[in-house]
């Protein structure tokens, strides 16, 4: 697909989705690997200013610490190039856009991306209803500095998106009345909300969908995490929503089986249907 790039006064703005490694993580790591080895060849190879028994244990400690740094680095550096908008992969962006695929807002219509971090899915969501409109919302904790509210408003400006706001919101507790919107969605954002109950956290979101609106929630939805959701999913159809169906997003549809299992995207699973 086509890079967005949208012109400003005659100068061209690229949207900046970051990253879902944060680049301060992979330098941190980075650092900490060149300096456990450093000091493994210090104090455990050369043995400068050490000796024996301790030479003996400041090596073991110093190459046990630079082979986790360095297994973890090779991780996120993989980890990195492969959610990239810049890189040949490009999976968050698959995910996001497949994910948008089943937002569908009526003429007039709003539609709800609850966690939305840097825009991504709000903005996908946008491009796909010109005839309606799109809110994210996020609270946008230290946790994930470099996704912000500017960050989402900069960027809906560089894909020469109209149709949507931002605003700060806490998907525990929506700041909405019931029946709300016309669509809701999410990617990424329940599984990280701690101490929550993750169909609770569910349940809240579609409070605030408008009978006949649709959803697509997109999550990793293990049964550790989440529960028995095939149990939640007939709880739905019992109050009343229909076309309820849960999509195993890891057998080719987002990512394969192996890409899953060495991105650590077990249990990736798109939670769609109507009120």
């Amino acid at each position: 697909m086509r890079e967005s790039i949208f012109k400003k006064g005659g100068l061209k703005i690229k949207p900046d989705y970051k990253n879902w490694i944060p680049k301060g993580m992979l330098y941190s790591l980075i650092a900490g690997t060149v300096l456990s080895l450093a000091l493994l060849l210090i104090f455990g190879v050369f043995g400068i200013g050490v000796s024996g028994k301790l030479r003996i244990a400041l090596g073991v400690v110093f190459g046990i610490a630079f082979v986790i740094c360095a297994k973890y680095t090779e991780w996120c550096v993989h980890a990195y190039r492969s959610f990239s908008y810049d890189g040949e992969r490009k999976l968050s962006k698959q995910i996001i856009e497949g994910t948008a695929r089943y937002v569908t807002l009526p003429e007039g219509g709003i539609g709800l991306d609850v966690g939305c971090g840097s825009g991504a899915l709000t903005i996908a969501c946008a491009k796909r209803n010109p005839q309606g409109k799109m809110i994210g919302i996020d609270r946008w904790g230290k946790e994930y500095a470099s996704f912000s509210l500017p960050l989402c408003e900069k960027n809906a400006a560089a894909e020469g998106v109209t149709n949507i706001s931002f605003q700060r919101g806490n998907a525990v507790k929506l700041d909405f009345p019931d029946e709300s919107f016309d669509a809701v969605t999410s990617n990424y954002v329940y599984h990280n909300i701690t101490g929550e109950d993750k169909q609770a956290l569910l349940l809240e979101t579609l409070r605030v969908l408008k009978k006949g609106g649709t959803f697509a929630i997109h999550d990793l939805m293990s049964e550790r995490r989440y529960g028995d959701m095939q149990a939640f999913v007939q709880k739905l159809r019992e109050m009343g929503y229909e076309r309820v169906e849960l999509i195993d997003t890891t057998t080719g549809k987002f990512m394969t089986p192996k890409e899953a299992k060495r991105l650590m995207l077990h249990g990736s699973t798109l939670l769609v249907g109507r009120k």
